[in-house]
């Protein structure tokens, strides 16, 4: 059995064009829209097109970070997946938070409060755990632990931002619970973990080490998809930009500024 797995920082919901003249404070407070020759800047709810694009996308494992928690359902239904998702940060008064968002997504940003959400499509999820990784400032992180029904298991992290000490503490407590829960089974274990192998050697080091997880997506990149126990078909690497972009009137409208990575693996024969 082969599976295809993809990690995506979704950035709270939002567009992010390459171009950063576009990034105006005219859309961002009176919700104008931005155009270039290429691209297209909005000020929106983007729910239908992140549905739609991760709805289009052939996998069976998504790890999504900075997701808005109120979209977990949506996303679940247009995927076809089950969900299991875990609150990071800035999660108090959601209702109100959701309430602003939904009138001005880019003014509130990353306020709207975040969660890590795991979707499980091949047979769908038999356990779901949660750990807090780091509680207090700069703000909380945690780790969705989530075993399938194909008999793998998943660990989705979003790890401390702009912090490679608590960063590396987090992605550490977060490896050693994962490969505990997931005993002598194959695991994944992946998300934005805020840690570039060519500035963190040491970390990626003792994760293939200590738990047997390798390896990284590219030198430079902070998205991975680790993984334990299972034979590596395709090794992790980021879509073309384009992937994640869809038409707008004309225009392209680029989807979250990270770019989504996957790979494809498959469950040992001797399973």
């Amino acid at each position: 059995m082969e599976l295809t797995a993809i990690s995506w920082n979704l950035f709270h919901g939002r567009d992010f064009p390459p171009d950063p003249a576009l990034r105006t404070w005219r859309s961002r407070l009176l919700r104008v829209t931005e155009r270039n020759e290429t691209h297209v800047q909005v000020n929106r709810n983007l729910l239908p097109e992140f549905c739609r694009l991760l709805a289009g996308a052939e996998w069976d494992v998504a790890l999504l970070q900075e997701c808005p928690p109120h979209w977990w359902k949506p996303l679940a239904d247009a995927c076809g997946a089950e969900a299991h998702g875990v609150l990071t940060s800035r999660n108090s008064l959601s209702s109100v938070r959701t309430l602003a968002a939904r009138a001005n997504p880019d003014l509130i940003a990353s306020g709207e409060g975040g969660s890590n959400l795991t979707l499980a499509r091949s047979g769908g999820i038999v356990e779901r755990r949660e750990l807090t990784v780091h509680s207090g400032r700069p703000e909380r992180r945690a780790m969705a632990f989530t075993r399938t029904g194909p008999g793998f298991c998943v660990a989705n992290l979003h790890a401390t931002n702009d912090r490679p000490d608590l960063a590396t503490e987090d992605v550490l407590r977060a490896a050693e619970a994962a490969s505990e829960w997931a005993g002598d089974g194959p695991l994944i274990f992946g998300g934005d973990l805020n840690l570039r192998p060519q500035e963190s050697p040491g970390v990626f080091a003792e994760l293939g080490e200590r738990f047997g997880l390798a390896a990284p997506t590219a030198p430079d990149a902070i998205d991975h998809i680790l993984a334990r126990g299972l034979v590596v078909v395709e090794a992790p690497h980021q879509w073309p930009l384009e992937w994640r972009e869809l038409d707008e009137d004309g225009l392209a409208l680029r989807l979250s500024d990270h770019a989504p990575v996957e790979a494809r693996f498959a469950l040992p024969t001797s399973r």
